[in-house]
């Protein structure tokens, strides 16, 4: 890695984590770039990383103290978009890459946005309502210099949802003496929120996995799906796939996995996460060690729950026809190799999963015009967009002879890099 990469002075290079994936991933591109690869380097340094204090008063009198992030990686197509995480494990390598990742998903769908990223280093589950809420106003009170409509929009991510995102535009609109509901996006409907926008980023997952399916001849209806992680993308997703006639026969989250050849009853899991928090003690499929979930043979298998979760040493135990990333670089880029020689096919987060961009990309032109739209049409207009950008990278990926993890980077990154060319430096 040292002989390619001047790291910045904040990272160590034995502790690189996320972002040494995303780097990798960079170099593999780099030599499909032509003349635009002069400009690379602009891809793997982020443009703006701010860390800061977070202070509360707990609700015992005490007062706590949180580490919180908001990264821009690169705004060359337009303002910075990316979601916002509450989780223990947070780091600033961790957020550097989601970012980056942004930058090359709303590139890979064409939405005009560049990528950016937030977190909190929290278990929020520890904390009551009210502290969450005294957390969420004193963070984007901290970082509220560097957001807004057409700066930074954030949106929900790991362990947030629409009522942090409430908890975001109040806080920046009464600093601003306005009411900005564009400033974030996966808000409440009544506050200038889209419909469509919870099921976005599984309605995409579901898409182009169909799209895919289609591609190697594999009927969805009957096919085998088995889905880590079952929150709001690996619940719904599904969802989806059982309305559509697929049978997922496992499930994993953080408190066990389940499994059922059969097929599980996907409503009434749903229902039962829904009371319980997590599908531990679910009466209508068995008990199934963690690490079997990985060997299970299946016909899609669904990574939706956080980066990392494949590597060498499961990858050579997959049996799968299709990997689609419905979390944020689940794969990394030796487990790739080992998916790719195995003859699995892999989409890549960087299309799987922007069907939440996407939306929040919807929602934030409805916010400007004050006009919004029928969830069909939503859905409609997410389809055909998730659609198109995946035929187009599938082109790509063909006419390169290249996976379609690279087909898409290949896309993603002339686009970028053609804007940074077209815009020049200034001074």
């Amino acid at each position: 890695m040292s002989q390619h990469h001047v790291l910045p002075s904040y990272l160590r290079q034995d502790e690189l984590g996320p972002w040494g994936t995303y780097l990798q991933q960079i170099d593999r591109v780099t030599p499909y770039l032509g003349s635009l690869s002069r400009w690379i380097e602009t891809l793997k340094r982020p443009k703006r990383a701010l860390i800061v204090d977070v202070p509360i008063e707990l609700d015992n009198g005490t007062v706590a103290h949180f580490e919180g992030y908001r990264v821009q990686h690169n705004t060359s197509r337009g303002p910075g978009k990316g979601g916002l995480r509450y989780h223990q494990d947070v780091t600033l390598s961790e957020v550097m890459a989601l970012s980056a990742w942004m930058s090359i998903k709303n590139a890979a769908v064409n939405v005009p946005y560049g990528g950016a990223k937030g977190g909190i280093r929290v278990d929020p589950r520890k904390l009551s309502r009210g502290e969450l809420e005294r957390m969420t106003r004193r963070y984007t009170s901290e970082i509220n210099f560097i957001i807004g409509p057409n700066t930074d929009i954030p949106a929900p991510d790991v362990n947030t949802n629409e009522q942090v995102m409430a908890w975001m535009m109040d806080t920046y609109s009464m600093n601003q003496g306005r009411t900005a509901t564009g400033v974030v996006t996966g808000k409440p409907i009544t506050l200038g929120g889209s419909l469509g926008r919870k099921e976005a980023t599984a309605r995409g997952v579901f898409v182009v996995a169909c799209e895919s399916a289609r591609q190697i001849g594999l009927d969805i209806a009957g096919a085998r799906i088995a889905i880590q992680g079952f929150g709001n993308v690996g619940g719904i997703a599904a969802r989806l796939f059982s309305e559509a006639g697929a049978k997922v026969i496992a499930v994993q989250d953080h408190t066990g996995t389940l499994y059922r050849p059969a097929g599980i009853e996907v409503l009434k899991l749903l229902e039962h996460v829904a009371q319980t928090g997590g599908i531990v003690g679910f009466t209508g499929a068995e008990p199934l060690a963690a690490d079997e979930f990985w060997g299970l043979e299946t016909d899609i298998l669904i990574p939706a729950a956080l980066e990392g979760q494949i590597t060498e040493k499961n990858a050579p135990r997959i049996r799968t026809k299709i990997v689609v990333e419905g979390a944020n670089g689940p794969t990394t880029p030796l487990a790739d190799d080992i998916l790719n020689e195995h003859g699995i096919l892999v989409i890549p987060d960087v299309i799987a999963n922007a069907g939440g961009v996407t939306v929040s990309y919807f929602e934030w032109v409805q916010d400007f015009s004050s006009f919004f739209w029928s969830e069909d049409e939503i859905n409609h207009r997410l389809e055909r967009v998730m659609r198109e950008a995946f035929a187009s990278i599938w082109q790509v990926a063909l006419e390169h002879r290249v996976s379609v993890r690279t087909a898409a980077y290949i896309v993603a990154c002339t686009r970028i890099l053609m804007a940074r060319e077209m815009r020049g430096l200034y001074p």
